[in-house]
């Protein structure tokens, strides 16, 4: 291969790095070498995945929420310094990266810096809306300005309804340049045996993330289904260990975790957009419970709630009785398409 690209997917969750799995295994079969960079727990991901590819280290956004909902807004307020001073170093790296070798692309998903002048740069959202309450239209303002220092913005949804951002990837008005991908996932979906009642799939940054683990765990070892936790812990060895009825695993990869949601009757997890886009794809019912505080998931599951497709809940609210009403929603299903990813490539050609 001796075409190159960059891909650079921002380290919060674990949901942009997976997204953009399907992405690097269309880059390789259309003959061009990804090159993966990123931080934490998403390059660690990637590397698990494509053990064989070259990698880079970015500076981490240092990304923390708080434990309280109503402290969210204040949190990242906390947090926008680290992340400009993240933005900086990763626009010097990138320089430095583009200076020492030939890239013909790069795919930068939610990481602001990830660009450069000389070499068609792609940012990938599904939020040209950013939703934060009072000072959204704020937020999404400041959200384009540095979209549009890309040469074009790709969002992973259909264009029209039916969709699953909307709003979020639908603004009224928008002056950014953008071409809808429809939705991205790595799996695929298959009818096999179900062996398991309940999957709970956890991410996200802390504390969140063991927050709400640890309120399932205490819910769930007083029931008596079948049930599977996968953490969402990226660490150096793969760990499963079985207590009463609940198998668990630290974290699962590829084949195993497209395997594990595809024998489970129901999904319990974050209603982060990368997870909502493979459930849909694996025509999956599902429970939300989005991070608290986070305007975007809180979204997407009260849309979903509304739309009579999947239940939620506030995370201090669950039980396992709110699992009680399900057959009254519909699920999700794929609104998937064939994405002509040699068309869509054709953008490296040249600036």
């Amino acid at each position: 291969m001796d075409k190159k690209v960059l891909v650079a997917p921002l380290n919060w969750g674990l949901g942009h790095a997976t997204r953009c799995i399907p992405i690097i295994n269309a880059l390789i079969d259309q003959g061009i070498e990804p090159v993966i960079a990123s931080d934490g727990a998403a390059l660690s991901l990637l590397k698990k995945e494509f053990p064989e590819l070259q990698t880079k280290t970015l500076p981490s956004y240092n990304i923390e929420y708080s434990k309280k909902a109503n402290n969210f807004k204040f949190k990242m307020l906390l947090n926008s310094p680290k992340i400009a001073h993240a933005i900086s170093s990763e626009k010097k790296i990138i320089k430095k990266i583009i200076e020492e070798e030939n890239y013909c692309g790069i795919i930068s998903d939610n990481r602001m810096g990830v660009r450069h002048k000389n070499v068609p740069s792609v940012f990938i959202t599904h939020q040209l809306t950013v939703l934060s309450g009072n000072t959204t239209s704020f937020s999404t303002k400041l959200h384009n300005k540095y979209i549009k220092k890309f040469d074009v913005c790709w969002v992973p949804d259909m264009a029209d309804d039916p969709n699953l951002s909307g709003e979020l990837g639908h603004p009224k008005k928008s002056s950014v340049p953008v071409t809808y991908l429809g939705p991205l996932s790595r799996f695929e979906y298959q009818i096999i045996p179900k062996k398991y009642d309940i999957m709970v799939l956890l991410s996200g940054p802390e504390p969140q993330r063991t927050l709400l683990e640890q309120k399932l765990f205490q819910e769930f070892e007083q029931s008596d289904k079948k049930i599977v936790f996968v953490r969402g812990l990226i660490e150096e060895t793969q760990k499963t260990y079985v207590k009463n009825n609940i198998t668990i695993h630290n974290y699962l990869t590829g084949k195993e975790l497209e395997d594990t949601i595809n024998s489970s009757n129901l999904i319990i997890s974050r209603s982060g957009y990368t997870t909502v886009m493979d459930l849909a794809k694996l025509k999956k019912k599902a429970f939300f419970i989005p991070t608290p505080g986070q305007f975007e998931q809180e979204y997407l599951a009260q849309r979903l709630t509304v739309n009579k497709l999947v239940p939620s809940c506030n995370q201090d609210e669950f039980t396992l009785k709110k699992l009680r009403d399900l057959n009254m929603y519909r699920g999700l299903s794929s609104f998937s398409t064939d994405i002509d990813y040699g068309e869509l490539f054709h953008f490296f050609q040249g600036k």
